[in-house]
């Protein structure tokens, strides 16, 4: 045996190979070999599930996103609505603010409480030393009724399960639902907001506190004080002062 193939040999069996096939058969390459036949029917391949977002952000995005800027699933796209309402905030916030739907400013500037209400509502959030960005604030409903009418109940229908998905989203500690539409829609009740106001309902994972609409504060400035009641209360539980 020459000393080639012995230092070859001698490789082959530092790897384990005990030894080396002769037929021509095994020597061959690049042939393709004969197809097996299942002995039994292939087991369908399961589709991988995509991943779901979990970042607040993202998926709020996306929520704005199904909605559509032309959304058409209730009679408000017909009515003269410049654009939809969706939503603006800290995703990730404490506190939750929701109005009943958007004013001839919100529906100009596609943003929610930008007019004189929304800025009442800044000061608002500022006296418990908090800032606009620091909370979210949306509405029941996403698009301006008509003449700053009330919504109507087929239009809180379609549009009222993409709060719910926002307030589960966001998982805010607390719910400031603003005015009477915003309270009773929420908590399924008839109940005036002179009733409701200020108590405390278990909500969605939150606590959610009715209180008067800043709207209704620039109309009766003397209903400030019982909001200030309202906002202080919301302010010792989200600093775990109960």
């Amino acid at each position: 045996m020459n000393e080639h193939v012995k230092a070859h040999l001698e490789f082959f069996e530092e790897l384990g190979i005990d030894g080396v096939r002769l037929e021509p058969a095994w020597h061959a390459r690049g042939e393709p070999a004969a197809p097996i036949e299942p002995s039994e029917p292939s087991a369908p391949i399961e589709p991988i599930e995509p991943i779901e977002p979990t970042e607040p952000k993202t998926v709020l995005q996306l929520i704005k996103e199904e909605i559509g800027p032309d959304c058409s699933r209730c009679k408000l796209h017909t009515l003269g609505r410049t654009q939809v309402v969706f939503g603006v905030g800290n995703p990730n916030a404490d506190l939750m603010f929701v109005g009943e739907a958007p004013g001839a400013d919100e529906d100009m500037q596609g943003e929610p409480f930008v007019g004189r209400a929304g800025q009442l509502l800044t000061k608002i959030i500022e006296a418990i030393g908090l800032k606009r960005e620091d909370v979210y604030i949306a509405n029941v409903i996403k698009c301006r009724p008509p003449g700053n009418r009330n919504p109507e109940p087929d239009e809180v229908e379609q549009c009222e399960p993409f709060l719910f998905r926002q307030i589960d989203t966001v998982k805010p500690k607390v719910i400031v639902a603003l005015g009477k539409f915003a309270a009773q829609c929420l908590l399924r009740t008839n109940d005036p907001i002179t009733r409701i106001r200020g108590r405390e309902y278990k909500y969605r994972d939150a606590i959610l506190m009715p209180t008067y609409h800043p709207a209704y504060l620039l109309r009766t400035p003397s209903a400030k004080r019982e909001v200030w009641e309202d906002m202080k209360r919301v302010r010792a539980i989200l600093n775990g002062d109960d």
